[in-house]
């Protein structure tokens, strides 16, 4: 079916542009805006109609380069317009309606991709696509009886997207300093989660995985995959019938609202504090109400692992936050508490200004993870658009933990939205406090089978097994090793000759 439909139709051939001609028509709209902003940032008489004026010729010549350019810029663009409490509002309602309106691609060069990489095999393929975005559309279809979504890569796109973040890179250099957030650090850890995204044989394992973590008790819905059918640039897994809420026209409504927070906050915390392997692109488009009410997550081309040294001190700070005592005399918690959370801040990479210190790196903590409305320490303010924020004040933010800080910041903005108060370290400490437990039981069962092989090797030295592995034994015993086929190996053969012999 799908073969006569390719036939029909004339091979696309779509030319893309060059990198070079897309940075020269980049800087065409982003140099006006920049310039003016320096401007008024010099300014002694700046006030805020100026301020408001620059955003809406900012955001309107940022709309300009997304609809001329596509690729990158749209991603961007889509984070921009989910995020209303951290851009200003000119920004958030310029970009709206990014989140779905990127062109599709012909049907003709659609059923190509699929037919090449999967073969004549589908009962039914919907010419038209649920959805389309910057590196992949995807259409509903039909395999031996199961209803499917197979996700479709745009030829060329992987060259395109990696050209347009580093000219973003470059616009956020010049902008440095200036910024709340330091956003060359931001798109240089997006740059490196990028070339990942384009293949979709890892995003299926992605989705695999992080459904396995959910597994007990899950809070979201989060696709099969059907391996059989996927590939580097086609991707075929469950369909899942349900509304994005970038689709929404208002606010969800509030229970509606409070149950995609719960869903989110659990998802999330249950993955960067247990296994450390997340999905980092968290935004509205990739969020559906599905029709049971229940909220899927879909979309799992950036993803992010993190270490266990760093999942266990960003529990640590979770309970520390949850657990401070307030008053009126210190509302953000006692100083021993304060310093306490400071100190696991900069354990992990927080470094503010001099100045700015000790109080700095904790008020970092609670800025992202807990109550939007909570008093900062150190005299800072909890709003990121404030120059009064800890954002101001940073000299460095690890990169690996800048997908957890936005992961935090769009469930946080979607709270900001419902106009309810959300605290993640309040939720995340439990689960935190759950792991721990957790660790501590794999740690003596560990301890546990650690005997039983010292045991075995004890009989091992007695006689009671062939003296050939009395060497290998006798180094467990003395904890010098542990086993693998390569320690055996190194244990039981003589060593070889040298050269001299």
């Amino acid at each position: 079916m799908l073969l006569l439909t390719v036939l029909t139709f004339p091979a696309a051939a779509a030319v893309q542009t060059t990198r070079l001609e897309r940075s020269v028509r980049f800087w065409r709209h982003a140099l006006p805006p920049l310039t003016t902003y320096l401007a008024l940032e010099a300014s002694s008489v700046a006030d805020e109609k100026a301020w408001a004026a620059a955003h809406r010729s900012g955001a309107e010549a940022y709309r300009r380069a997304v609809d001329e350019l596509g690729g990158f810029y749209v991603k961007t663009g889509q984070i921009i317009a989910s995020r209303q409490d951290l851009f200003p509002s000119e920004y958030s309602k310029a970009l709206a309606g990014l989140t779905d309106l990127v062109d599709p691609l012909p049907a003709a060069a659609v059923l190509e991709v699929v037919l090449r990489e999967c073969g004549d095999v589908f009962d039914e393929f919907d010419e038209t696509p649920l959805g389309a975005a910057s590196v992949a559309q995807v259409h509903r279809a039909v395999y031996k009886g199961r209803e499917v979504a197979v996700k479709v890569q745009r030829p060329g796109v992987e060259d395109l997207l990696l050209g347009d973040v580093r000219q973003l890179k470059q616009l956020a250099k010049l902008a440095r300093g200036r910024t709340p957030v330091d956003y060359f650090v931001v798109f240089a850890e997006i740059e490196a989660q990028l070339a990942d995204e384009f293949d979709f044989v890892k995003e299926a394992a992605a989705m695999t995985r992080i459904r396995q973590t959910l597994a007990s008790n899950p809070p979201l819905v989060v696709p099969g995959v059907v391996d059989e059918l996927s590939s580097r640039t086609v991707l075929v897994m469950d369909y899942v019938r349900g509304e994005p809420l970038s689709r929404f026209s208002t606010v969800p409504p509030k229970p509606v609202g409070l149950a995609v927070l719960g869903a989110l906050t659990e998802a999330f915390g249950r993955c960067i504090l247990g296994p450390g392997f997340f999905h980092a692109d968290p935004h509205p488009g990739n969020l559906l109400v599905t029709e049971t009410g229940e909220l899927a997550l879909i979309d799992y081309g950036q993803v992010k692992q993190i270490s266990g040294k760093e999942r266990a001190t960003l529990g640590a700070i979770m309970i520390a936050l949850a657990n401070r005592t307030k008053s009126d005399q210190h509302p953000s918690g006692r100083p021993e508490q304060l310093l306490k959370i400071a100190h696991l801040a900069t354990d992990l990479g927080v470094e503010l200004d001099e100045t700015r210190m000790p109080e700095g790196p904790a008020a970092v903590a609670i800025w992202l993870f807990d109550d939007a409305t909570e008093v900062l320490p150190g005299g800072f303010e909890n709003s990121e658009l404030s120059p009064n924020s800890p954002a101001y004040a940073l000299t460095s933010f690890p990169g690996d933990l800048v997908l957890v800080a936005r992961a935090s910041v769009l469930i946080k903005g979607l709270a900001a939205r419902l106009g309810v108060r959300w605290s993640l370290a309040e939720k995340w400490a439990k689960i935190a406090a759950a792991q721990r437990v957790d660790n501590k039981v794999a740690s003596v069962v560990g301890r546990v089978r650690f005997r039983s092989v010292r045991r075995l090797a004890a009989s091992w030295v007695q006689g009671k097994l062939a003296a050939l592995y009395r060497p290998l034994a006798l180094a467990i015993l003395e904890r010098r090793t542990s086993w693998s086929p390569r320690t055996a190996a190194a244990a039981v053969l003589p060593p070889a000759a040298s050269e001299d012999a």
